[in-house]
């Protein structure tokens, strides 16, 4: 996977105690629906709390593995490894 950081737009759900779940997301114009997260996990970058979600999705045609990061303190998404 190639590292990206990318700032994107995501539609999220967030269950009661306020994790976030992605559920699409908007790429160079395009929307992706995300069809699988993976995994989650939780990470602190400079003493940031980010959450990285592995997620899976059909790009082109083709299934393809990438992950988001979601910061908590500024609620921003990002497009991470592609």
């Amino acid at each position: 996977m190639k590292i990206l950081s990318t700032p994107i737009e995501v539609l999220a759900h967030f269950d009661q105690s306020g994790k976030p779940r992605p559920y699409r997301l908007t790429l160079n114009g395009k929307e992706l629906k995300i069809e699988q997260v993976t995994s989650m996990t939780e990470e602190k970058l400079a003493g940031n709390r980010m959450l990285i979600f592995r997620c899976q999705s059909e790009v082109d045609g083709v299934s393809k593995v990438f992950e988001l990061k979601y910061e908590l303190q500024t609620c921003r998404w990002s497009l991470w490894k592609m």
